[in-house]
């Protein structure tokens, strides 16, 4: 725990957040709103330990947080989804124990009030399909289930987009003057921003960490064209499949380590599969 807690950072958003809420002396809520998105986090970072998941660093936002690992999508998806559902989890013992909090003197209704409110706020938005909130993550996890990395990754991204368009939609006509709100949304976008700059790097560290580890999973055999380059193939791997890719009259067979190697070969990645032979 100590060493997940020396990986914690503030998130300059949160700290914008921070200093507003602090110029409206609103000090014992921002207390509040701390540590129920520490609580929420350490949720997710504690069982990515379980699971001993690399974390480079835990991230603090004003709604959750992200834990930023060296896994790259390569993690079972039934342990992405635990690691992700497991901070949310959180909230449901802390407002318990605001209830339990109200019996003794040093917790008011108001108290209880306010952090059932912070809690509910930061569950709910948190469970919206957006990225890269929990909900926009557990969509990912679920794509790539039955899809490949690659069309998961871009099906979640635009399922990301339109509904973050539809909340912005909403607030700016109904909800103009939380300011707290527009940073949030602000923030959103310009992930969104760099989440599709990026998106080929990320398809590149997932390869690459799958080379490292070595694909595993069910087999299974994709039939594809000879005239498909490595590339094109890449495209198709599923996180939790171990694949085979076959062509041609007499059924020839690549195994995805082969393919995989040759990706990183920048004169074979552009090769036509029936090249490797």
């Amino acid at each position: 725990m100590i060493n997940l807690i020396r990986k914690i950072q503030i998130h300059p958003v949160f700290w914008g957040i921070l200093g507003i809420g602090a110029l409206t002396g609103l000090f014992k809520e921002l207390l509040m709103l701390f540590f129920i998105v520490f609580i929420h986090e350490l949720g997710h970072s504690y069982m990515a330990y379980r699971f001993k998941w690399r974390i480079k660093r835990i991230v603090l936002l004003p709604f959750g947080g992200m834990a930023e690992t060296e896994e790259y999508g390569n993690r079972p998806v039934k342990e992405e989804i635990l690691v992700i559902i497991f901070g949310p989890i959180q909230h449901i013992w802390l407002i318990g124990g605001s209830f339990l909090l109200l019996q003794t003197p040093f917790w008011s209704q108001a108290d209880h009030d306010i952090f059932l409110f912070h809690n509910i706020v930061i569950l709910l938005f948190n469970l919206l399909p957006i990225l890269p909130l929990d909900g926009g993550k557990l969509v990912f996890s679920v794509y790539s289930y039955f899809s490949s990395f690659h069309k998961a990754h871009r099906r979640s991204y635009f399922t990301s987009a339109c509904l973050l368009f539809l909340v912005s939609a909403f607030s700016l006509f109904y909800l103009s003057f939380h300011l707290n709100l527009i940073v949030v949304l602000i923030f959103l976008w310009i992930h969104h921003y760099l989440e599709w700059k990026q998106r080929h790097y990320m398809f590149l560290r997932f390869l690459l960490e799958r080379r490292r580890i070595g694909p595993y999973g069910t087999e299974k055999c994709i039939t594809v064209s000879p005239t498909w380059t490595v590339s094109d193939a890449m495209k198709l791997v599923n996180r939790q499949r171990y694949h085979y890719f076959t062509f041609g009259k007499n059924g020839v067979v690549l195994e995805e380590p082969k393919v995989l190697e040759a990706f990183f070969d920048e004169e074979k990645r552009i090769l036509p599969l029936a090249k490797l032979i």
